[in-house]
């Protein structure tokens, strides 16, 4: 899923790069092919349409600064806000539990130290 998604955002990435001026259209291009492999690498409807909206809004009053092309401008634009819907609003390291006890799912590879983070939870 990542590597498919990760393959195609590249892909989007590089045709926006290869150009010296970017138009409208051009970004609304490469907004659209980000649109579908969102939607490609399963995730939802609303939030890959969140996520394209945050970007249109950022780029639209953007200044391109003298030392990137426009291309790399829109990159870093999408990479900042992945970056923000990834990361989430709260801290991480806070876990609140209402109601104790709560399940709480633990997942990853073998040796990875599920059973260990699990007895310090405890």
């Amino acid at each position: 899923m990542f590597e498919n998604l990760s393959e195609r955002l590249s892909g989007v990435f590089d045709r926006l790069t290869r150009q010296g001026a970017l138009s409208d259209s051009d970004v609304q291009t490469a907004l659209r092919e980000v649109r579908v492999a969102l939607l490609e690498a399963d995730v939802s409807l609303p939030v890959a349409r969140d996520f394209v909206k945050a970007v249109q809004e950022r780029a639209a009053g953007q200044a391109v600064t003298k030392s990137v092309t426009p291309g790399q401008q829109v990159i870093k634009i999408v990479h900042d806000e992945l970056v923000h819907v990834l990361t989430g609003a709260e801290d991480p390291g806070s876990l609140k539990v209402d109601d104790p006890p709560a399940p709480i799912l633990m997942l990853g590879l073998q040796g990875s130290g599920k059973t260990t983070t699990t007895a310090k939870l405890a």
